[in-house]
């Protein structure tokens, strides 16, 4: 989860359920600022990837080798990441040892906190430093994720004649993003990142990972009410979702489409505040300063204001260009603008470098 480690450049390559997306960032050592080099995105049909589980293997492949001769992409390590019900990430408290010592029992340690045969996972773990109050004690991150996910993805970037180097989790990813773009506060922060088909909540305490859950609800289910209600086809429903045009954010909702929307909203911010709520009830925290949405269903009408009525905390969408240098001769403002909240994942995963942790 580090930044600003300068080793070999990289791609971030974000595998989500409705769009690819890869981004190449370079680093200016001078400055310590990045700049942004390649980004493209590619669209997904809606069953290349169904609740997390990659159904077309073919059409993803061929899209990554699309964008990658497209932007004439040079770099072949790969940074992607996963999510969903097939991770687990744990905040555990445990005695005081060395990186080491924690690598070398964390198998054992792991079994009792995972809901997984322990040899159908691949585990990561890191020590929060100063987290802990108990002397002797240490609070450590753990990071569960089955094999079998693993894998497929890293087949993925394979079959597209790329490398995969480091597998990371998308909630870590847009902590890598917020990082980076804002200033870390010393209150606690909610990263809500709202894909098409889960949502990860990230809350950072201190700018420290203080509690994670997926919940396996999305920007799909928008989109599949509004066909199920007017009877036409998923890829009109989902133009209509953000006012019949998705690229114009400012376009009328329909009132028929509205309703629709606010159901779903609804229930997609009871499930935030529910996270929330739990949070907070397990926490000494005294309160959530501000929720930062991302993700390509953050800018559905109405869903950020239902999030903030719900919670009672002010929402932002997040910017993930905000400290990025880009040439605008190179690079369409106003597109980096629009799909800015889905560029989230991709931003964090392009700041990494093979070798970090």
């Amino acid at each position: 989860m580090s930044l600003f480690n300068r080793r070999r450049p990289s791609i971030g390559l974000d595998i989500g359920s409705s769009h690819i997306k890869l981004m190449e960032l370079e680093h200016d050592a001078r400055s310590d600022r990045y700049r942004l080099a390649n980004f493209g995105m590619a669209k997904l049909p809606p069953e290349a990837i169904v609740d997390g589980a990659v159904m077309n293997t073919n059409v993803i492949v061929d899209a990554i080798r699309e964008l990658v001769q497209k932007h004439r992409i040079k770099a072949k390590d790969v940074v992607a990441s996963v999510s969903g019900n097939a991770v687990i990430i744990k905040r555990v408290n445990l005695p005081q040892m060395s990186l080491e010592e924690l690598e070398e029992s964390i198998q054992w340690e792991a079994e009792q906190y995972i809901p997984f045969d322990i040899n159908d996972v691949n585990i990561d773990v890191q020590i929060l430093e100063g987290a802990s109050t108990d002397p002797g004690q240490m609070d450590v991150l753990l990071v569960a994720a089955r094999k079998e996910l693993v894998n497929e993805y890293q087949s993925l970037i394979s079959q597209a004649g790329l490398r995969p180097s480091v597998i990371d989790v998308d909630a870590f990813a847009v902590a890598n993003m917020f990082e980076l773009n804002y200033e870390v506060p010393d209150r606690t922060v909610a990263l809500v990142n709202i894909g098409a088909s889960n949502v990860n909540i990230h809350i950072l305490r201190h700018g420290v990972s203080a509690f994670t859950r997926d919940v396996g609800i999305g920007g799909r289910q928008f989109t599949e009410e509004i066909q199920r209600t007017l009877n036409i086809s998923y890829e009109e429903a989902e133009a209509m979702k953000v006012g019949g045009d998705e690229h114009d954010r400012n376009a009328v909702v329909p009132e028929e489409i509205e309703q629709v929307l606010s159901s779903v909203g609804e229930s997609l911010a009871t499930e935030v505040q529910r996270s929330l709520d739990f949070y907070l009830s397990t926490s000494a925290d005294e309160g959530i300063g501000q929720v930062l949405l991302s993700g390509g269903a953050a800018r559905t009408p109405g869903l950020s204001r239902a999030i903030q009525n719900q919670t009672g905390v002010p929402v932002e969408i997040v910017d993930p260009f905000r400290k990025i240098q880009i040439d605008e001769r190179a690079f369409n403002p106003a597109f980096l603008n629009d799909v800015a909240p889905q560029a989230a994942v991709v931003v964090g995963l392009a700041l990494r470098r093979p070798g970090d942790r």
